[in-house]
């Protein structure tokens, strides 16, 4: 599952990165090859899907890092030894004179 969930971020950050390195802040990038003819989709459609596509990558990161976060905090507990945990001082409580 974790491996699954790693590969995963991966892939999106291949595909983030795409969509950023075609995207020009300037109205330029992919959407300006586009300029010049008719498409189904249009220009600033086409820019509108990529702004779109690069948040919601961004997004789905985010939360699958907090998800890979999250199961390896529970994995390393759940795998790690219960040290120190009889070698709690205990208060000392009044003693009885």
């Amino acid at each position: 599952m974790l491996t699954l969930i790693i590969i995963l971020i991966i892939l999106a950050c291949f595909v983030l990165g795409f969509f950023v390195l075609i995207q020009n802040s300037k109205g330029g990038g992919l959407a300006s090859n586009f300029a010049g003819s008719n498409q189904i989709m249009g220009v600033r459609k086409t820019a509108d899907f990529l702004e779109k596509a690069t948040w919601i990558l961004a997004g789905s990161i985010m939360l699958l890092c907090l998800i890979v976060a999250f199961l390896t905090k529970q994995e390393f507990q759940r795998d790690r030894p219960q040290q120190n945990r009889g070698n709690v001082e205990k208060p000392i409580a009044d003693e009885e004179e």
